[in-house]
């Protein structure tokens, strides 16, 4: 004789007595039943053991991947800190450089400003006023060697007269000697 045992039947197995007249029949049917409450556990903890170890796999396939992650970063971390160290000495000196530069800028601006630099002075003013002045060298450069030959007289009149008299001196000396020179020249040939 076999019996379906529902779980309605598990949960109140203190009444199974009464379905059932022997002891035997009795006994079998709560090992039975104990039987299929353990397989429906068995099969629960199989599911979450299932879904634990997928979980697990899952964790460990992760974990490699980052850790990969983490090599490949650190791998890559050497060059990067090698180039920032070079980033870092290169904006130290331009950071110096600017200073210079500033420093510089105003030192500049302070001169411009004592030599009476203004806005109006443009590069195009500059290369005016630089011909202009090529223009008055050329006008003046005669005036100036003629005032240089007179450069050496005295600032006193009787004095330009005596020195220029002392000139003509030594002009009539020279000539005379050039005379001389060429008559000796001409009678030794």
């Amino acid at each position: 004789m076999f019996y379906l045992i529902s779980e309605t039947m598990i949960m109140h197995h203190h009444k199974l007595p009464y379905l059932f007249s022997t002891c035997a029949e009795h006994s079998f049917l709560l090992a039975s039943a104990g039987l299929v409450l353990r397989k429906e556990k068995w099969i629960q903890v199989k599911r979450e053991s299932k879904a634990l170890l997928d979980l697990t796999r899952k964790a460990i396939t992760r974990l490699i991947y980052l850790k990969k992650t983490l090599q490949q970063m650190e791998d890559g971390l050497s060059p990067c800190k090698a180039q920032m160290e070079k980033w870092e000495r290169n904006l130290e000196l331009m950071d110096a450089k600017q200073r210079q530069y500033t420093q510089q800028l105003a030192n500049f601006k302070e001169l411009l400003n004592r030599v009476g630099y203004t806005p109006e002075i443009r590069h195009g003013a500059l290369v005016e006023m630089a011909e202009e002045k090529g223009e008055l060298e050329e006008e003046t450069a005669p005036i100036f060697e003629t005032l240089r030959s007179y450069k050496d007289l005295p600032p006193d009149k009787g004095l330009a007269i005596l020195a220029i008299g002392n000139k003509e001196k030594e002009y009539a000396a020279a000539e005379q000697y050039l005379e001389d020179l060429l008559q000796s020249l001409t009678a030794t040939e």
